[in-house]
């Protein structure tokens, strides 16, 4: 198997699942995509307590002692969180939503159209001009191509898949996200419009750097470094759904060096007991 052929068949079915939810999007009533977006958010809150239950895995007890990996977890949140603040990624990646929606156009789509225009209203946001129209279509775009972002490239599966193909070991981990990303992007999309669509630019970038890590690795991470990166992983993922049921707007991207703290926390514990 080619190392990086799990990451295309993930870019290209998030690309399919997208255009399909643009179609169907385009036939569902504003209340109607609000409601998908909640069971998103639902759904994701679900994936993101198994992944943080792996703070309580045996292996990172047993390296960094019974009592520590609650520790880890918020040691790698805080200190992750401070320095992606400091380098502004959330802003970064919000920028970077906003410049491809001005190169691609935003395309056609229920990202296109005020979140009212299903029920036409002398007070709906389109009612302002073009302009607020103009404004309510970069926000959506912007905040697909966010939430898709972080949805797709905060998992285990994406750590681990990703690691996994470049070390060899095939991708059949991948080719199970590809499927489950596939249906989230259908949903998504008919939400969001193009920016899930755009969201592959992340993906590749994300999973194909992990699969040069995992070519120069040599070998997968200690099963405690993976765990703590789950456990992180997950609460990450609580942030995502907070933002999707329109409970907080977590700045998940700022606490994306998270990821990497986590296992060198797991590291330095392990070698000081």
């Amino acid at each position: 198997m080619i190392p990086g052929a799990g990451t295309l068949v993930n870019v290209a079915t998030v690309l399919v699942g997208s255009g399909l939810g643009v179609l169907l999007g385009n036939r569902l009533p504003t209340r109607t995509r609000e409601l998908v977006t909640d069971a998103l958010g639902l759904v994701t809150l679900l994936i993101a307590a198994t992944s943080a239950m792996e703070v309580l895995s045996p292996d990172l007890s047993d390296a960094v002692g019974s009592s520590a990996p609650m520790l880890v977890v918020l040691g790698a949140m805080l200190v992750g969180g401070i320095v992606g603040s400091t380098l502004r990624l959330e802003q970064r990646v919000e920028q970077l939503g906003a410049w491809l929606q001005r190169r691609l156009g935003g395309g056609s789509g229920p990202g296109d159209a005020a979140p009212d225009a299903a029920v036409p209203d002398a007070a709906a946001p389109d009612a302002a001009g073009p302009g607020a129209a103009a404004g309510e279509r970069r926000r959506r775009f912007v905040e697909g191509f966010v939430v898709a972002s972080l949805v797709f490239c905060t998992g285990p599966l994406t750590i681990l898949g990703s690691l996994n193909d470049g070390l060899g070991n095939g991708a059949d981990q991948l080719y199970l996200k590809s499927t489950l990303d596939f249906f989230a992007a259908i949903a998504f999309a008919a939400s969001f419009g193009w920016g899930v669509a755009a969201s592959v630019l992340t993906v590749v970038t994300v999973q194909g750097g992990l699969t040069l890590v995992g070519l120069a690795l040599g070998d997968v991470l200690p099963d405690a470094q993976l765990a703590a990166i789950t456990a992180t992983g997950g609460l990450l993922l609580v942030g995502v759904a907070l933002r999707l049921l329109r409970i907080r707007e977590v700045a998940v991207a700022d606490l994306l060096p998270a990821l990497l703290v986590a296992p060198l926390l797991v590291t330095a514990l392990a070698a000081y007991r």
